[in-house]
C-alpha cells in the first residue's frame, strides 16, 4: 500500500484546522485502526495497514486514516495546524480500571544541537505545544491495527505547565552544557524528562562538552504527567475533551507570577526558609493548627502546611501530582543518625509480573522522581513541656534526584522483586527478597504486619503477604551525607 492509493477525498477533515482534525478523530473511538480505515476506505484492507521503520501506531493512524503522509521535519505532523498526532497506550489493572502504561515519547534530542536552540525555537516546542493524544488500549501480543481506541483530548501545553516545561527543557539543556549528558536522569525535572531510548548495548552519542559517551534520549512527558491528562478525561465525562476551553479547579503549589521570575524548586524552599529553626509545635503555632503530640503524621501536617493551606494530601497539589513529586519528612537525631528506614508505597504484584523492563516498571518511576526531602534535627536539651518528647526543629528542605551511579543496584533490586513474582516465591518461606540485613540500598518488608494486609499472586492466584518498597536508613543517611556537604553544620561529617 502507497499513499498514492489513499482516497484522501474519503478523509473529511481540514488538515489546516486544528478543530477539525481533533474532530475527525472522532472516527476511531470505539475502533480498531483496521475498522476505523476499512469504513473509510473499502479499497485498504487490514493486512495493508502495517508500519515501515519505527514510527508504530501514531505513522499509521496518520498515513492511513488521516491520508496525511507522515514527514520528518522538525514541525508538527500538522505543519498547517500545528498539531502533533501521538498515540499512547492504556493498559487494565486487576480492577479493570484504565491506567497510564507508559511515559509519552515527544522528540529525540541531539546533544550537540540542542545546547544552540532556546526553548521556543526548538523542535520539541514545535511539535508538542498542541498534541492531538489518542489513547488505546494495550493488549499483549496483539497487532497495532487491532488495538481499540478509547478516548481523544486535544491537548495545549500553555500557562503554568508550559513555564514549568520550559524549566525543565533549560535544566536538560544546561546539564548537557556542564559536559553531563551521560548523567541525565528523568528525575532531574518535574513534568518534562530525558527518558533513555534504545536497547542496553546500544552505541553512545556523541556529546559536545565531554568526551564520555551518552546513552540516546529523547524529551518525554512523564508517567504522572500523563495520569493527570487521562484524569482530565475521566472526570469530563466524556470521550473527547481539550483542555483548550475547559479548565478544571486545581490546588495550586505556586503562581504563574511566582514563575516568571523563579524556579518552582526556589519558591517552594523560599516558603520554608522563614520557618528554619523552629519545631512542629512552633509551626503549628504560627499557623493556629491544633496538632496533638502523639499523632504521628504531625511533621508531615506542618510540612503540608507550609507548602499551601488546605492540602490534605501532598498529591492534592497540582505540581506534586502532575510531576510524581515525591515528599519525604525525614528526622535526624543529634548525631546524625536515622532512627527509621524509609518505607514507600506496597508491591503491585500484578504490575511486577505484567512488566518485563525494568524502564516501565512503578519502581523505575519511583527512583526516577524528583524527591523532596525535609530535615527536622533533634536539639540538645529541652523547653517547657517537651520532657517526654524530643523537640525537633527545620533545620534543612532540599530537592533530591537518585545519582545515575546508585541505578544498577535498584535495578537489581526490581529484577529480584519480579523473580520471586514470576516464580510465585512470594511467601515469607519462599521468597528470597532483599532484607534489611543483607546491607544493601533497599530491601522488600511489610508496613505494617496485620492479618488483613494480605494481596494475591498473579501466577495461581494464591493469598500471599503485603510487602512494600524501602529505602535502608543507611541509604537515607548517604543522601544527607550529600545534602549536607560543605554547609559547616557539621552533621554526618564523621561518616564521609
Amino acid at each position: 500500500m502507497t499513499s498514492s492509493k489513499i482516497n484522501i477525498a474519503k478523509r473529511n477533515y481540514d488538515p489546516t484546522d486544528a478543530a477539525s482534525i481533533f474532530a475527525f478523530s472522532k472516527g476511531l473511538l470505539h475502533k480498531t485502526l483496521a475498522e476505523a480505515v476499512t469504513l473509510l476506505d473499502s479499497t485498504i484492507k487490514p493486512e495493508d495497514i502495517v508500519s515501515k521503520g519505527k514510527g508504530g501506531l501514531g505513522q499509521m493512524v496518520e498515513k492511513f486514516y488521516y491520508g496525511y503522509e507522515p514527514n520528518s521535519c522538525p514541525d508538527a505532523d500538522f505543519q498547517e495546524a500545528g498539531v502533533e498526532l501521538k498515540t499512547t497506550p492504556l493498559k487494565r489493572n486487576v480492577k479493570e480500571e484504565l491506567q497510564i502504561k507508559e511515559r509519552l515519547v515527544c522528540d529525540m534530542i541531539d546533544f550537540c544541537r540542542i545546547v544552540d536552540i532556546p526553548f521556543e525555537d526548538s523542535p520539541f516546542y514545535k511539535k508538542s505545544l498542541l498534541m492531538l493524544i489518542i489513547f488505546y488500549l494495550h493488549v499483549k501480543g496483539v497487532e497495532l491495527r487491532d488495538l481499540e481506541f478509547l478516548y481523544s483530548v486535544l491537548w495545549k501545553l500553555q500557562d503554568k505547565d508550559l513555564l514549568i516545561i520550559k524549566q525543565d527543557y533549560e535544566t536538560i539543556v544546561s546539564k548537557i552544557k556542564a559536559g553531563k549528558a551521560h548523567e541525565l536522569s528523568e528525575g532531574d525535572t518535574l513534568y518534562l524528562a530525558a527518558c533513555r531510548k534504545g536497547q542496553k548495548g546500544d552505541s553512545l552519542r556523541k556529546q559536545p562538552f565531554s568526551d564520555i559517551g551518552a546513552p540516546q534520549r529523547a524529551f518525554s512527558l512523564k508517567p504522572a504527567y500523563m495520569r493527570t491528562i487521562l484524569d482530565f478525561v475521566k472526570s469530563s465525562g466524556k470521550e473527547m475533551v481539550t483542555n483548550t476551553d475547559i479548565r478544571l479547579p486545581e490546588i495550586e503549589l505556586v503562581s504563574v507570577k511566582e514563575l516568571a521570575s523563579s524556579s518552582f524548586e526556589q519558591v517552594v524552599i523560599q516558603r520554608f526558609d522563614v520557618f528554619n529553626g523552629q519545631d512542629y509545635r512552633q509551626i503549628a503555632e504560627t499557623f493556629k493548627m491544633d496538632i496533638n503530640p502523639h499523632d504521628k503524621s504531625r511533621y508531615a501536617r506542618v510540612v503540608k502546611r507550609i507548602m499551601k493551606e488546605g492540602l490534605a494530601k501532598f498529591e492534592d497539589a497540582e505540581e506534586v501530582r502532575k510531576a510524581g513529586l515525591v515528599v519525604k519528612t525525614v528526622r535526624v537525631e543529634v548525631n546524625g543518625r536515622i532512627k527509621e528506614d524509609m518505607s514507600f508505597e506496597n508491591i503491585d504484584y500484578e504490575e511486577v509480573y505484567e512488566t518485563e523492563d525494568w524502564v516501565d516498571s512503578r519502581w523505575y518511576e519511583i527512583v526516577t522522581s524528583r524527591f523532596l526531602f525535609v530535615v527536622f534535627r533533634a536539639v540538645e536539651g529541652c523547653r517547657t513541656g517537651w520532657d517526654n518528647e524530643t523537640r525537633y526543629v527545620l533545620d534543612k528542605v532540599f530537592f533530591w534526584t537518585m545519582p545515575s551511579g546508585d541505578m544498577k543496584e535498584a535495578e537489581d533490586y526490581w529484577l529480584n522483586i519480579r523473580q520471586n513474582v514470576v516464580k510465585d516465591t512470594l511467601q515469607d518461606s519462599t521468597n528470597t527478597y532483599w532484607k534489611l540485613s543483607d546491607g544493601k540500598d533497599f530491601h522488600v518488608r511489610p508496613k505494617a504486619r496485620r492479618r488483613t494486609d494480605v494481596s494475591f499472586s498473579p501466577v495461581s492466584g494464591v493469598e500471599v503477604p503485603k510487602k512494600a518498597y524501602w529505602f535502608n536508613g543507611s541509604y537515607v543517611q548517604k543522601i544527607l551525607q550529600w545534602a549536607y556537604a560543605g554547609s559547616g553544620k557539621g552533621l554526618f561529617e564523621e561518616y564521609s
